[in-house]
C-alpha cells in the first residue's frame, strides 16, 4: 500500500493550496507538555513525508519557542520554501495584547528571524476579540497591508473565538484586505456553528481554517488538560460520548477529526502535533475518509447514524463554547 495522499484545498481567493490536515505548532512551544528537539524534528519530518504542507504557529505559543523550534526544524531538514505554507500571528504575546501598528510591524521581523524565513505566507491578527475591533480595522490591518507591500507577508488573516468578530471586521475593511479567518472549537461533532458563517465568507472571497477539532482535548479518551475551562457538565457529556464510542469499537478523536475533514468548505483542519504518532494518526484518518467517500451511500449513512449517537449525547451542551479561554 502506498503512503496516504492528503487532499489539497484552495484557501479562499489566495491561490494557496493547503493540505486538508494542517500542522498546529502550539505543542512545539511546550504548551501541552515538554517536547524535546528530537521529538519536534521527527514530527515535522514525518508530517512533511505524509504530505502536510501547512504549518501554523504564533509568537504567543511558548513565549516564541514554537516559532524558534519550527524554524530550526525547517533548517535542519533543508525544507524547500516552495513546498511549505507557513502562517504565524501577531498582536498576542506572552506579556499581553498589542495590536498597534508599531508592534505588529516589529513583530513580523522578530518572527521571520525565529522562523529563519524571508517571508511568511499568512500573518494573522491573533485573538482579536481581546483588543479593539475598531483598532484592528483602522490601524492593524492597514499596517499589515504595508507589510504585504514590502514582501514580508503574502496574505492577511484574523483569528478568534466569537464568530461575529469576523463579520464585524470584514464588513468594515476594504474588499480584499483580509484573506482568511481562523476559527476554533466551532466545527466539530459538538459544535458546527462555523457553517453558519461559510456562505458569507464565500461571498467575500475569504478562506476558512478550522482549529481545535478535538475541542482542546475534550473529544479525546484521555480527556482535557487540568487547565481546561469547560464546565463540569460539558466535561461529563464528552466523557460519556467517549465511552459510547469505545463501546462501539471506535475512537472519539478519530471520529471527530473525520467529521471535520468531511467538509470541503473548510480549507484545512489544524491539528496540534508533537509526535510522529500524532502525524501518522491525523493522516491515516484522512486516508480512511478518502477511501470511504468512494463506497456506497449507505456507508455514509452509517457514519451519520453513528455520529448522531454522539451528537445526541452532547446535544444539551452543544453550543456552550463561549467559556473557552484562547489557547489557539
Amino acid at each position: 500500500m502506498g503512503k496516504p495522499v492528503l487532499e489539497r484545498r484552495e484557501l479562499g481567493s489566495t491561490g494557496l493550496k493547503l493540505s486538508c490536515v494542517g500542522f498546529g505548532c502550539a505543542p512545539l512551544g511546550n504548551v501541552f507538555g515538554d517536547v524535546s528537539p528530537d521529538e519536534a524534528l521527527a514530527s515535522v519530518r514525518r508530517a512533511l513525508d505524509l504530505g502536510i504542507n501547512f504549518f501554523d504557529t504564533s509568537p504567543y505559543y511558548g513565549a516564541t519557542l514554537s516559532e524558534k523550534v519550527l524554524g530550526d526544524c525547517f533548517h535542519k531538514l533543508g525544507v524547500s520554501r516552495n513546498n511549505i505554507v507557513v502562517s504565524t500571528k501577531c498582536g498576542r504575546y506572552a506579556d499581553g495584547f498589542d495590536f498597534s501598528a508599531e508592534r505588529v510591524t516589529r513583530s513580523i521581523d522578530e518572527s521571520l528571524a525565529r522562523l529563519r524565513l524571508d517571508f511568511v505566507d499568512i500573518l494573522q491578527c491573533h485573538d482579536i476579540e481581546f483588543g479593539s475591533l475598531d483598532q484592528i480595522v483602522n490601524e492593524t490591518i492597514p499596517a499589515l497591508q504595508k507589510l504585504k507591500a514590502a514582501g514580508k507577508i503574502r496574505f492577511i488573516g484574523i483569528t478568534g473565538l466569537p464568530l461575529d468578530i469576523f463579520t464585524y471586521v470584514l464588513d468594515r475593511v476594504p474588499p480584499g484586505s483580509v484573506d482568511v479567518i481562523l476559527s476554533y472549537c466551532h466545527y466539530g461533532i459538538n459544535d458546527s456553528t462555523l457553517m453558519d458563517l461559510i456562505p458569507y465568507l464565500k461571498s467575500v472571497g475569504v478562506g476558512a481554517i478550522s482549529a481545535s477539532p478535538l475541542a482542546m482535548g475534550l473529544l479525546t479518551d484521555s480527556g482535557p488538560p487540568d487547565w481546561h475551562p469547560a464546565s463540569n457538565e460539558l466535561m461529563y457529556a464528552c466523557r460519556v460520548a467517549s465511552l459510547h464510542c469505545k463501546a462501539k469499537g471506535k475512537n472519539i478523536s478519530k471520529l471527530s477529526l473525520q467529521y471535520s475533514l468531511r467538509n470541503k468548505d473548510i480549507s484545512t483542519v489544524l491539528v496540534g502535533m508533537n509526535s510522529v504518532a500524532q502525524s501518522n494518526s491525523a493522516v491515516t484518518v484522512n486516508a480512511k475518509l478518502a477511501s470511504s467517500l468512494t463506497i456506497a451511500e449507505q456507508s455514509c449513512w452509517c457514519f451519520r447514524e453513528f455520529t448522531s449517537g454522539i451528537t445526541s449525547i452532547l446535544k444539551k451542551v452543544k453550543t456552550i463554547f463561549p467559556w473557552c479561554l484562547n489557547v489557539v
